[in-house]
């Protein structure tokens, strides 16, 4: 919170009239994601844009508090449940004020280097033959998997809301902190061959520009 307190002061400091509200959520648990759902739910706000960015990676093998291995629970389990708690909002706001609501998984293209089976359902939670690099591939599969099927569900319905997942680029942030090797290749040359954050909105604005023009 106390990050998100500061990344709120960086914001108005820019643009005073902004209205902002920083709410707590921890993905990995679902008592969390419930909580700020129903938090949410009762402030009466619309919702328009749902941004599913939350992620680790390469952790130690760890168990999440609901007996979830940890990355696929953070990476997949808590977007997912969060979406589904939240999505009559969205499609109740994209009907009432006539804009199209956009859902955006985060995902990586790691996605492509999962376990060998891809994910393994009946072994979500082993600890035999688990490498911290293809879990991670897997939750990130499953990340791609959640938004084309819920951009086929969302068409059948008729909801003007569209579901993508998106590979975000090589960035130098703390997600990198269980991983040594690549920890230090974003240390050592992350300014010369990483993203920094403002050159990802120059690109996102960028981006967008181009599809209103071609709209």
């Amino acid at each position: 919170m106390s990050a998100g307190r500061e990344v709120k002061e960086a914001i108005l400091k820019q643009n005073p009239t902004a209205k902002i509200d920083a709410m707590e959520l921890d993905v990995s648990s679902t008592a969390s994601v419930n909580k700020f759902a129903s938090d949410y739910k009762a402030t009466g706000l619309p919702l328009n844009l749902l941004i599913n960015n939350a992620g680790i990676l390469a952790t130690p093998y760890t168990l999440s508090e609901d007996n979830i291995e940890l990355q696929f629970a953070t990476n997949h389990v808590g977007h997912f449940h969060l979406t589904n708690l939240l999505l009559e909002t969205m499609k109740r706001t994209a009907h009432e004020s006539s804009k199209e609501g956009r859902i955006v998984n985060v995902s990586s293209r790691r996605h492509w280097f999962s376990y060998p089976e891809g994910i393994r359902f009946d072994q979500i939670n082993s600890q035999s033959g688990y490498n911290a690099l293809s879990a991670y591939g897997q939750s990130k599969l499953a990340n791609v998997l959640h938004a084309n099927e819920l951009a086929r569900r969302l068409k059948d319905d008729g909801a003007e809301i569209t579901a993508n997942s998106v590979h975000p680029g090589a960035i130098p942030t703390n997600i990198f902190r269980h991983h040594i090797f690549f920890s230090g290749l974003a240390n050592v040359f992350g300014k010369f061959v990483l993203k920094n954050v403002q050159q990802v909105k120059i690109r996102v604005q960028r981006t967008w520009e181009q599809q209103r023009h071609a709209m």
